[in-house]
């Protein structure tokens, strides 16, 4: 928004300004100024703003920057019931997220692509993460993640058939890779039908050199990977006890173990004993 403060008639407008931009819609969303008097200069100051930004490489040095809070991770943006129709994405935690999952690729498949039920199911689930995309509060897609020592292997990127327009695989895909990111993996590998290569590469993945095409559940793979930059904030041995100990992907909220640290050590089940 550009705008003009004049002391007076215009000041209410500064507070229904600030008032909207405190709303959901815009919640984490910093603001930017760029004051041009010295008493806006002043203002700025009083407000909390600072002087100097750089955005995507481009230094702005007479901008002054409100910065708010970080948005939510790709891989943590769905908010139940928000009432948007943007495509967002969670990590399955529950028994009934579990059943969306099972209700996707049971429909993407096996019943498109006529997949065994055994095959599709094949007991790595519960050993994986699952990625959940949402428009709005249904589930379009998922994705199942598993981890290795050296590298993150994804698996079963499925997307409703009707929701196949949208952007929803690239999103999944994005988050998936982000995730990664967190968790300090610097290789991501998969198993790619010959015909979708193409959409991997666009994050980097490529066949790997010397290996054989493979068959499994009637169709033909190959082998991809590619080399990823783990996220500066890392989870990682030296990282903060209380961050590891949260949810799963949800290293940027404090946890419920973090507010049982406001009672003392009193190690009652050890008290009793004696």
């Amino acid at each position: 928004m550009w705008g003009v403060f004049a002391p007076g008639p215009l000041s209410p407008g500064m507070a229904l300004f600030l008032e909207r931009a405190s709303s959901p819609l815009y919640a984490g969303v910093n603001l930017y100024s760029r004051p041009i008097t010295e008493a806006g200069r002043r203002y700025q100051e009083v407000l909390g703003f600072t002087k100097g930004v750089t955005i995507d490489d481009i230094e702005a040095p007479n901008v002054w920057i409100f910065p708010r809070a970080k948005r939510p991770p790709l891989y943590d943006s769905y908010v139940p019931h928000s009432g948007t129709k943007t495509i967002t994405i969670t990590i399955a935690r529950t028994i009934e997220d579990m059943m969306r999952v099972a209700a996707i690729r049971g429909a993407v498949y096996i019943g498109e692509q006529e997949c065994p039920y055994e095959e599709e199911f094949d007991g790595n689930d519960f050993s994986a993460t699952h990625l959940i995309a949402y428009v709005g509060d249904e589930p379009i897609g998922c994705a199942r993640i598993r981890c290795f020592a050296e590298f993150v292997k994804f698996e079963r990127v499925a997307v409703r058939k009707e929701y196949r327009h949208s952007r929803a695989a690239i999103i999944l895909t994005t988050a998936g890779l982000d995730f990664a990111r967190a968790k300090g993996y610097r290789q991501a590998y998969g198993h790619s039908q010959a015909r979708l290569v193409n959409f991997w590469r666009r994050w980097g993945f490529a066949p790997v050199e010397g290996q054989a095409t493979f068959i499994f559940s009637d169709f033909e793979y190959i082998e991809i990977s590619a080399q990823l930059e783990p996220d500066p904030d890392a989870i990682r041995i030296g990282s903060d006890p209380y961050r590891i100990i949260r949810p799963e992907g949800r290293w940027h909220k404090p946890g419920i173990l973090e507010s049982s640290a406001t009672r003392a050590a009193t190690s009652p089940s050890v008290a009793k004993k004696r």
